[in-house]
């Protein structure tokens, strides 16, 4: 768990050389259904919904016959937010799991996601009974000013180690900017096997 001394020390950094402060780069809400038809279209009618943006959809990469799953069969959908729309979901994404992120989460390079069981938990999201609950995944994207070196077309390089972000500033920056707390263990479940879960 960082102390509030890790996150101060990394906020005068920042004051410091603002190229270092770190930034949310795109937000990617993905839904994955596992077979066509109408309960993709009704989940690709929520993802637009809660995101305002048309999701589009992914196609199975092999046959699994266990599963009734054809190759190139649409099966998920998925939404890219970037910008001030990335940053109004992930606030009403991290409400809908009280606020928590486990350490684990975050990968060596400062990215994150977290699951959430029920879209209905999000803020604002209304339940229809003709389209149903779904679940998501929202994987989130972190990077700083000037890697842009690592994406443009003319003399493209690498970003140097040591501008390279890491997990414990990644923890710091959404611990700082969205509130969230970071915590050692995993998320608890916040719907018991067999019971829906009562407020």
């Amino acid at each position: 768990m960082l102390s509030a001394k890790t996150i101060e020390d990394f906020k005068v950094k920042w004051q410091e050389n603002p190229m270092l402060k770190p930034k949310i780069e795109k937000v990617v809400i993905n839904c994955s259904v596992g077979k066509s038809g109408e309960p993709l279209e009704k989940a690709m009618k929520i993802l637009e919904e809660l995101t305002g943006q048309k999701p589009c959809f992914r196609r199975a990469k092999k046959t699994i016959r266990d599963f009734g799953i054809r190759r190139k069969e649409p099966i998920a959908c998925l939404v890219t937010l970037r910008g001030e729309k990335a940053i109004e979901f992930l606030k009403r994404a991290f409400e809908a799991v009280d606020n928590k992120i486990p350490a684990s989460s975050f990968d060596k390079f400062g990215n994150f996601s977290f699951g959430i069981s029920e879209h209905i938990d999000i803020p604002g999201a209304r339940y229809s009974p003709d389209l149903g609950i779904i679940g998501m995944d929202v994987c989130v994207s972190l990077c700083r000013p000037g890697y842009r070196v690592k994406y443009r077309r003319r003399a493209r390089s690498k970003v140097g180690s040591k501008h390279r972000l890491t997990a414990e500033e990644a923890m710091a920056f959404i611990a700082e900017t969205f509130g969230v707390e970071i915590t050692e263990e995993k998320r608890e479940k916040r719907k018991i096997k067999g019971k829906r879960r009562k407020e």
